[in-house]
């Protein structure tokens, strides 16, 4: 039975699902999901990230961790954390750039926290070259707090999903995926539920609220395990740097957006990364927080410009291929104003590049 005809026997035995506990399903039913059995990366897949972009990013995210490490004191024992790794095309540039930092290597313990088994086979095929050895955890929690931790997470916010309330003419309600009389997956309006109404602010009729709590409890547990142990992390999104309103919800499928009902577990499942959220929790638990800069903002601070103009040095007859991938790494219009970059980090003093002022 596919997932979509098993959701619509669950939904008319038990009613509708909150749009985050159908993306959950959607994207890790352990049958079906879709990073459970089928993710699919770069340009010949469904969507492609910035480490695919160009190595620039990566290369770049390596070097801002080797000044964060330089920054603790250059402690001898630390944990480089990279939370959904992808096909591990960050962590291997990362690693490579960090190969001029020797001491920074020689201390880092690599852990990947990963729960698609698929994505772990990719990742450890990609990374079986790499001078460190990966080691795999399935959630944040599962790290201790033994030792510093450089941690990055890129394009991981977005696959935590929200819960979604509509303002209407007769008060607030949640919007939940039900059926049609006819049995067909659809959206539909019920009473809220479940601690949404006090974080539910004044918006205009008929606008939509994300409220993600795993976004929330991600933030948590980061903020919590960097206060306890030290080190910083790097969090890399697409998303809202305040709150504000609005349907995010989205499907894409060969790079094209697709109904998100349409095929349960076939097409890559996002909504925004909530950035308030994600940084008050992390306070909550302890740490400190920087702002969010653009992602075009925080390259342009790292050198990346003075990256891309080696690479072109190096390989004139690729200037044209160096050009694109600047473009869509910084330019407003593209990935360099709604993506965004921030910080967690611990202790308070703890320099960090590119969001220095």
């Amino acid at each position: 039975m596919s997932l979509k005809a098993r959701l619509a026997r669950e939904i008319a035995l038990t009613g509708p699902l909150s749009v985050a506990d159908y993306v959950v399903r959607c994207l890790h039913d352990p049958q079906d999901g879709y990073y459970a059995t089928r993710p699919r990366l770069g340009a010949e897949g469904d969507f492609i990230t910035a480490p695919l972009v160009s190595q620039m990013f990566g290369e770049l995210i390596g070097l801002w961790m080797a000044e964060v490490w330089r920054g603790l004191g250059a402690p001898d024992r630390f944990r480089l954390v990279e939370v959904g790794p992808g096909d591990g095309t960050l962590m291997l540039d990362l690693l490579r750039a960090d190969r001029a930092e020797r001491g920074c290597l020689d201390a880092a313990e690599l852990v990947l926290i990963e729960p698609s088994r698929p994505l772990r086979a990719v990742q450890a095929r990609r990374l079986a070259e790499s001078p460190l050895e990966p080691h795999w955890v399935e959630t944040l929690a599962a790290l201790p707090a033994d030792a510093p931790v450089l941690l990055v997470a890129n394009e991981v916010l977005d696959c935590l999903p929200a819960r979604q309330v509509v303002k209407t003419a007769g008060g607030w309600a949640e919007r939940r995926v039900g059926l049609t009389d006819a049995g067909e997956l659809t959206f539909g309006l019920s009473a809220p539920t479940g601690g949404l109404v006090e974080t539910m602010a004044e918006v205009g009729e008929g606008q939509v609220l994300e409220v993600s709590d795993l976004q929330a409890a991600f933030g948590r547990d980061l903020g919590d395990l960097v206060a306890r142990a030290g080190g910083a992390a790097l969090l890399i999104d697409y998303g809202r740097a305040r709150p504000e309103a609005g349907d995010t919800l989205q499907a894409l499928v060969r790079h094209r957006k697709v109904d998100p009902l349409e095929g349960p577990g076939e097409a890559d499942l996002t909504q925004w990364a909530d950035f308030p959220t994600v940084l008050e929790a992390a306070v909550r638990a302890g740490a400190d927080v920087t702002g969010c800069l653009g992602q075009g903002d925080f390259l342009r601070a790292l050198g990346i410009e003075i990256r891309a103009d080696r690479l072109r040095a190096a390989r004139p007859e690729a200037a044209a291929v160096v050009d694109r991938q600047l473009a869509r790494l910084t330019a407003p219009e593209q990935m360099g104003e709604l993506f965004k970059a921030c910080a967690v980090f611990s202790p308070r003093s703890l320099p960090l590049p590119g969001f220095e002022t």
